[in-house]
């Protein structure tokens, strides 16, 4: 199914779901058309061309928010009529990531502060598949060992391959805009981030390893956010080369990284207690205009070394983009280099809603 299909097979739900389109989207979209149509004249071919362009350029964010609000009801009639293959191919919002690797410099006993990687620039809706900028310039140094766990070294992978897929405009509009608001309204409840020890039964501080300030009970945005990975996660597993599995339990909050904020790299299931952990997202939001810079994702590939997975030194860069969610295996060791915020306001932090499913 084509973008211009999607569009066609959603004119109606367009014009009255302000879910899929916000009112100053759908009143920008038809003076667009009315100009368009106006601009053609009795042309009918011209006027099927310029539908054609329109719905290309908007088609498939159409489709990702349908999928959302809509669910297995209207989505899937439609659906119904096209091939798998075609149907993957015309509704993928999604930048994959699985390009050449970024080179990392030698590590050392000691880390220190990283500076940005140069950005790669958010995505183009004409360009929806595509990989990191590389290679990049060494950075720093950082850390090696980053993950243990019980389970036997034969049951594991020698290695583990950077990998992850990034889906564009994933919240509505307005949906962000209130996310963004509920956010900077409950600043208070925010606590420092903790990390996981296998010599604690909870959390610890550290601030050697992280730093940043966490939100853990983010009301109905938890339920949200769930809803929208439901009907991404076949696309999400299939390009991850996973198995799909049944969700047994969510883990959810956000993070507000500020001047100096970081997070040495680690994996996300790398003990007893998270063992389950399955998928990991990580959900880029900030308040307009952005006030930070830094805070980028790096995948790393890894080998296994005495029972413990090592970065190789190469790594996968992804700079956050408003509005762009990321989903990644948990085993990965990943890491968030340190975060610059001019102003050190809250408002101006690198936010992100990220958490993981576990099974």
């Amino acid at each position: 199914m084509t973008p211009k299909q999607v569009l066609d097979s959603f004119s109606q739900t367009l014009l009255q779901d302000e879910r899929i389109l916000s009112p100053q989207e759908r009143a920008l979209l038809s003076a667009i058309v009315q100009h368009a149509n106006a601009g053609s004249g009795a042309n009918q071919h011209l006027r099927e061309a310029v539908r054609g362009v329109i719905a290309s350029s908007v088609g498939e964010v159409v489709a990702q928010r349908a999928f959302a609000v809509l669910g297995g009801s209207i989505v899937e009639r439609i659906l119904e009529q096209a091939a798998t293959s075609t149907v993957v191919e015309s509704t993928r919002p999604a930048t994959e990531y699985l390009g050449p690797k970024d080179p990392q410099p030698p590590t050392g006993p000691k880390p220190a502060p990283l500076q940005p990687a140069p950005a790669t620039g958010p995505q183009t809706p004409a360009e929806p598949m595509s990989t990191p900028k590389g290679p990049q310039p060494p950075t720093g140094v950082t850390k090696t060992v980053v993950s243990k766990t019980s389970v036997a070294a034969a049951e594991r992978p020698q290695e583990l391959s950077a990998r992850c897929v990034v889906l564009d405009e994933f919240l509505a509009a307005q949906e962000l805009q209130e996310l963004t608001g509920f956010i900077l309204n409950h600043e208070a409840d925010f606590e420092a981030s903790e990390v996981i020890s296998p010599h604690s039964e909870g959390g610890v501080v550290n601030y050697e390893h992280r730093s940043s300030r966490v939100l853990m009970d983010i009301g109905k945005y938890q339920g949200l956010m769930l809803d929208r990975i439901r009907t991404a996660l076949p696309q999400v597993l299939g390009k991850l080369g996973m198995e799909e599995f049944t969700i047994a339990g969510v883990e959810a909050q956000v993070t507000a990284s500020n001047e100096g904020d970081f997070f040495h790299f680690h994996s996300d299931n790398g003990s007893e207690r998270v063992a389950s952990r399955y998928l990991t997202f990580v959900y880029f939001f900030h308040r307009e205009p952005r006030g930070f810079e830094g805070g980028e994702l790096r995948i790393h590939d890894a080998r296994l070394e005495n029972g413990e997975y090592v970065s190789k030194g190469t790594y996968q860069t992804i700079t956050p983009q408003q509005n762009q969610i990321v989903f990644f295996p948990c085993e990965l060791l990943h890491e968030i280099t340190p975060v610059k915020c001019a102003s050190r306001l809250f408002g101006d932090s690198r936010f992100t809603l990220n958490g993981w499913l576990r099974r």
